[in-house]
Formats: structure tokens, sequence, C-alpha cells
């Protein structure tokens, strides 16, 4: 009978659990968005129609909403349209490095607990690896679509963010992949083409969003906030530094949104301006997508910057600047009366409509039920897989650059340091390592629990946070570092440092956390290894001229399985890869230096220093693009050319050149096509571990004062056998890696020699100009 009755319970808590189970199941069951082919009401509509091409449908759809509907429809939470048998959506969501519930169109819980959580975007961006942002995006579009289609999210993701890290105080600096160009370039189109999918038939597996367009680098600094910031900046700087993510974005990323910033640029609001939005995104660059507003960003220039004298200008002026969706609810409350009082046309509603449900319909939000599509076999099973966990451990890898390698102190042995001694306040940490607009992770590997897979550990924090704001725990981390064949410090920053509208005041470690460093390595019996743990650049001189510090390694914020990672690097599992996509400044370099200078190019009759690697001259703690390896790597050139002739398109081109011969011909006068460069460098291993090397190669054009001093045109990622050798193309397109951008805002080609720097190779090519037989 005991029996009979257990086993009844036991059947009785199967059932229960199948019968929550299933309730979980419902509870986050996706109704299609609209075209349920099971309602009566929308069967004969035509933009339910999936044959029918898509503009069709979208004309269509437009055509049956009142003016009321197009108007809830222009904010990021669109109503719902029963009669059409249309559903409301959120169309905010984040994605930086894994999905986010930042926003309100994703939540976890039941049947998704977390999702991958990726390193920070700038220790991704470290890694100087192409097909590794790409693989991140298809994995994290991969859980976004299964959390779609079990009602957790939405498809349209505001992410990348491709600002360029202009000033080492940035909060946000920490979201983008750093303080160059092309370097930002490359990672937006790259991580784009991975979250949308492969385009075929223009569709979409999720929608991007490269944001803040444009010159936004600025949260809250002695007084000036991003509501209230405007940057001045030059036509030179927009076109050669602030604009070429975005351009590489929607040209070569082909991607589905633009987001508009808080702050203005040159005096006007950028989700205010026709020049930035339709001319540009839409209209130069040909965007095939919607702009949105950043969250507020609309009533931000009305109420805090006072741009407007009325709401419904303020309403007009965004929608006639060519914005589409308003993250926000200013003008699903204006917008009316804009239209009423003629500031704005129903028509230019029509077009930001037209533009948004585009976008909805390439994702198939109107094509009836997600699980029959393209990407409906995406469930819970597709979260969180062993698969993707290995490679945000992966991407943590190649994102840790080695800073400095006294006397080979790293790596680690495990038979020599038996025992390590493991300190500092993020020696032990979870949610610092997947830095800010992060979701939940998988799970975590902290850097204690990291480094006691390999050794026997000893530990202790040194400080109870990174703000180290007493030292009456030093005294314990010494004892720690005493006992110890070894002590690694894990130091540096978290989110109550440098965040969202907190930016840093100084470049230096918070409170007493140098004193730790400075005490613990004195007293440490073995090597003493410093791990620095930040989103954005520290001053670290101290421990740089520490002969006691044996090696200093940065691993950004590493993600969920940054502890595992930084274990793999210090002893020697992995080879460290990693370089610096920003420039580590001295503290004296921003003692006086306003965030809110925008000028990139330094100007010495002012005493500006200029910014980033590109236009700064003076003493730095370590270089951009600096990263060091446990082994040797030598270059020799195999092959390049020495001279390029650029032809002219025309022999009006031909004298413009002559007049304008000092400043370099305009790569508009140019025929560009298959104009470019095969150089072809050997690199060798000569050390004695395996090894994955990152070629950086840099251009220096010939003397000119609006030149930069030199320019990364490329990179190349290479795996090398300890002893061999291998023969690597480095491609640079005359047009493109050669030309620079003249005060005017116009891109030339100098004439004279340019200088191809990789690595401790130079190589020298010059550039003449010529129109058939005629040379200049």
């Amino acid at each position: 009978m005991a029996y009979n009755i257990a086993k009844l319970l036991s059947l009785f808590s199967l059932l229960f659990l199948f019968s929550s189970l299933c309730n979980i199941a419902v509870v986050h069951a996706r109704p299609p968005f609209a075209c349920d082919p099971r309602n009566p009401i929308t069967r004969k509509l035509k933009f339910c129609r999936v044959r029918v091409p898509i503009h069709d449908r979208v004309h269509d759809l437009i055509g049956r909403l009142t003016l009321q509907e197009k108007i809830r429809l222009l904010v990021n939470n669109a109503i719902d349209v029963p009669r059409l048998g249309i559903q409301g959506y959120e169309w905010w969501s984040e994605a930086l490095h894994g999905v986010s519930n930042v926003g309100p169109g994703t939540k976890f819980g039941g049947t998704f607990l977390g999702a991958t959580s990726f390193p920070q975007v700038i220790t991704t961006a470290a890694s100087f690896n192409e097909s590794l942002w790409e693989e991140i995006g298809r994995v994290v579009s991969d859980e976004a679509r299964a959390m779609y289609n079990g009602g957790a999210a939405g498809l349209t993701f505001w992410s990348p963010n491709v600002n360029i890290f202009r000033d080492p105080r940035w909060g946000r600096g920490q979201e983008t992949p750093g303080e160059d160009p092309v370097l930002a370039a490359k990672y937006g189109a790259r991580y784009v083409k991975g979250l949308q999918g492969d385009g075929v038939g223009n569709r979409l597996k999720v929608a991007a969003c490269c944001k803040h367009y444009t010159a936004y680098d600025l949260d809250n600094w002695n007084g000036v906030d991003r509501f209230h910031f405007n940057a001045r900046v030059s036509k030179q700087d927009l076109e050669d530094t602030y604009d070429v993510p975005f351009r590489a974005c929607v040209v070569d990323g082909n991607v589905a949104s633009v987001m508009c910033s808080y702050n203005q640029v040159n005096g006007k609001p950028t989700c205010a301006d026709p020049n930035l939005l339709k001319g540009t995104i839409r209209g130069q660059w040909r965007l095939n997508g919607y702009i949105v507003s950043d969250c507020d960003s609309v009533g931000v220039y009305y109420d805090d910057q006072h741009y407007t004298k009325t709401p419904e200008e303020a309403a007009a002026d965004a929608i006639k600047a060519g914005l589409d969706l308003d993250c926000g609810p200013f003008l699903a409350i204006h917008t009316e009366a804009a239209v009423r009082t003629g500031l704005v046309n129903e028509i230019d509603i029509n077009y930001a409509l037209a533009n948004t449900i585009t976008v909805q319909m390439r994702l198939g939000m109107f094509d009836g039920e997600p699980s029959t599509q393209r990407y409906g076999n995406l469930g819970p099973a597709d979260v969180c897989k062993m698969s993707s966990n290995e490679l945000a451990l992966e991407a943590a890898r190649q994102g840790i650059v080695l800073l400095e390698n006294r006397g080979n102190s790293l790596p680690l042995s495990t038979t020599r340091h038996r025992t390590v001694a493991v300190i500092g306040p993020n020696s032990d940490v979870t949610e610092t390592m997947i830095g800010n607009y992060a979701g939940v992770a998988c799970g975590y590997t902290t850097p204690l629990q990291g480094i006691a897979r390999y050794t026997r550990t000893i530990h202790q924090a040194g400080c109870s946070n990174v703000h180290c704001n007493g030292n009456q725990l030093i005294g314990a981390a010494e004892a720690a570092a005493r006992q110890a064949d070894a002590t690694v410090l894990v130091i540096g920053l978290d989110q109550s440092i440098e965040a969202e509208f907190r930016d840093r005041t100084n470049l230096l470690l918070p409170g007493h956390q140098q004193e730790l460093v400075s005490m613990v390595a004195r007293a440490s019996r073995g090597p003493t290894i410093l791990v620095i743990m930040s989103g954005s650049p520290i001053d670290v001189t101290f421990a740089k001229n520490d002969p006691r510090i044996g090696a200093i390694i940065w691993v950004g914020y590493p993600g969920q399985a940054g502890g595992t990672a930084i274990a793999d690097v210090l002893f020697g599992t992995t080879n460290p890869s990693g370089k610096l996509p920003m420039t580590w400044y001295p503290q004296n370099y921003v003692a006086k230096l306003p965030m809110t200078d925008m000028a990139m190019r330094a100007n010495p009759a002012r005493g500006y220093p200029g910014r980033t690697y590109r236009f700064y001259k003076g003493p730095v703690v370590f270089p951009f693009g600096l990263g060091l390896s446990y082994t040797r790597f030598s270059y020799t050139l195999a092959q390049g050319p020495t001279l390029v002739s650029v032809p002219l398109t025309s022999l009006v081109a031909a004298k413009n050149t002559t007049m304008l011969n000092n400043n370099g011909i305009r790569v508009s006068h140019i025929n560009c096509d298959s104009l470019s460069l095969d150089i072809h460098v050997d690199v060798k291993n000569t050390g004695t571990m395996d090894g994955t090397h990152t070629l950086l190669v840099f251009v220096t054009p010939p003397a000119e004062k609006w030149a930069p001093n030199k320019q990364l045109v490329g990179f190349h990622k290479v795996h090398i056998v300890a002893g061999s050798e291998r023969r690597v193309r480095v491609g640079v397109h005359v047009c493109k890696h050669l030309s620079v951008v003249d005060k005017f805002g116009i891109r030339r080609i100098p004439l004279g020699e340019h200088k191809l720097e990789i690595g401790d190779l130079k190589h020298h090519v010059s550039v003449e100009a010529n129109l058939g037989e005629i040379k200049f």
C-alpha cells in the first residue's frame, strides 16, 4: 500500500511538473505579431500575403491606418490595432555583447533564465579578429530569435555602440570598439552581419542598430551632461573620425537601423538635423532601414535644450528631418497637434512608418506564426549552449592583452607556483566581469575560481570594493603574499566608477588601490602579476616602473568566462594575442584637457595635445596596438610595390591636381576601381611556443598639417607554430587607405611618399598622378 501511495505521489508530481511546464510554455508562447492565419479578419488583407512584394504590402497596410493609429506606431511601445489583427510591439531590446534585459522588450525567467554573456565590446575589440566578431553576433542572434519565439524578446536590438572612444574618461567607452575609426568600422560591420544573418531575399534574422549618431562621447563631466552638450565638430573630424564607423555600418554592414544621439552637433540636435538624417544616413549612405531616437531625445531637445518654442515644433522637426521612430512618448503625445497646425504633413508620417514597417516585414513579423518561419525552430535549447559558452571563453582569451612581462615572469608554472595568493577587489567578482548593457549570464567563473583550477590559492580582497576607501585590509593581503609562491593582484574599476551617465574624474586607480599593489608587491615572496579589470585606460606608471611587479595584463571586462580565460593566460594554456584598442595616457594628459573639446588634431598654438594615437604625440603609459606574446615574431617583406600611379578621371581633374598638388588629389577625381596594392609579408615565430599573432598595418602619409601621425588601415590574425613561418597578404586600397581628409572635409590622396608600418617592418610607397601620358 505504501508503495502504491508513493507511486501515486510520484505520478502526481510528474503530472504537476508537466502541468507547470505547460503553463510556463503558455506564458512564453508568442502570438504572431500580425496576420495570424487563424484570424478571419486578416485572411484577405493584402499586407498579409507573403508572396506580395514587401513595398506593396507596406503601402497597403499604411493605407488602412487612421492618423491616430499611425501616430501611436511612431514610438517604441507601438500599440496594437485589433481591427487589422496587429499586436502591440516593443521595439526596444539590447544585445551589445549578448541578449540584455536593459530594454523593456526582453525578459528573463521561465524557460529563459539567462543568455550567453560575451566579453564587453572593448575587450572583444582587443582581439582584432573580424571573424570572431561576426560569430559572436551570429550566436547572439540565435539566442535572440529563440527568446522571441518563446515570447521573451523582440527582434529589434539597439546594438552595437560604434562611437569613437575619444576621451579616456568616458564612462561608456567600454561599450565601444575603441579609439580607432577603422577598427570601430570593421567591428560594427561584422557584428551587424552576424546579428542580421545572411540577408537572403532582403530578410533579417534580427534588426541591428548602430548608435549613437554622431560625435557622441560625453555623458556627465564637470557639470556638462549629454542632454545639454553641443558638440562643436569640424567637417574634417566628422568625415575622418566620428562618422567613419556609422558609414561602415550602413554601407558595408547593411544595418537595419541607426540611432541619433542626445547631443547637438554644431548647434543642432542630431535627431532634428535633416542634413545628418535625410542627407547623410539615408541620402549619401542609402540606409535600408529606419532611424530611431535615443530614448527621449526629442523630448530632451525641447525640454532641456529649448531648441524649439513648442513641443509640436519639436515633433515636426524630428519627423521632417528623417526620424522614423521615437524611443519615448513624445511623438505619440504631440504629433497629432503638429499635423493639425500644419507643421508636418501626414505623408511625412507615412514615410516614417514605411521605413519601420518594412523592417518588421523583413523580419517576418507580418508573416503569421513564427514557428513556421526560417528561424522558427530556435528555442530554449539554443540559449546558453555549451558551444556558445565556449565561444564566450575563446573571446575572452583572445581579448586579454599582455602589457608587460619583465624577465618572463609569465606564464606561471603549476610545479613551481604551487600556491598562489589571489588578491584585489576584482579577484572574486561575477557581475563586474560583464560590464554594462548586459543581461543575465549563463553562469560565472571568477578569477579566483579560474586560478584555483590550476593551483592552490590563498585569497584576500585587500579592499572591500574598487573604491578602496580604506587600507585596513592591506595587512592581511601582504601576509597572504608572503605565504605564496606567486601573487596575482586583480584590481581596476567597475560600473560604480565608469558607466552610462558616469564619466571618470581622473585616470588613476581609485582610493588605496595603488597602495595595495605596491605594498603587496613589496611583501610578495614570488613573482607579482598585476591583472587590470577595467573598460578604460588607467595610469599605472607606478606599476610599470616597479621592478617587483613582473607582469601586467589588461582583461577589460572579460564576460561570464573571464576567470577561466585569465587563468589560462596566466598559466600559459593560452598564449595571449590581444592588442590595446585605445591609448593609455598618463594622468597629466587629462589634467587640463576638457572633455568638451571635440577636436582630434593637436593645436600647439593653444596648447591642445590632440586625441588618440592618430594625432597625439606626447608620452603614453601604453600605446594603442600594444600586445605582447609568450613567443617572438619577426617580419620580412616578401613582395611590395614602391610606386603607384593614380589614374585621374578627366583633364579637369588633372588641372585641379596641378593647382592643388600640395594638398593632394580629390578621391572623387580618381578612378578608384581595382586601385589596390598587394604587399606580402613573411611572419616567423622565432620563439619556442606556438602563438597567434595580430599584424597591425599602419600608414603614415606625407607630412601635412591636417594629416594623422599614422593611421591603422588593416589587421590580420594568424596562428604560427613555433619555429615556422607564414606568408600574409596585406591588401592596401589606394583610395581608402592612402587618402586623408582636408580641413573642408574633402578626402584626398597626398602625392609623395607614404610609409607603411607592420611591426618593426617599414615599407615606402610613392604616389604619383597621371592622365594617360600626363604625369605630375
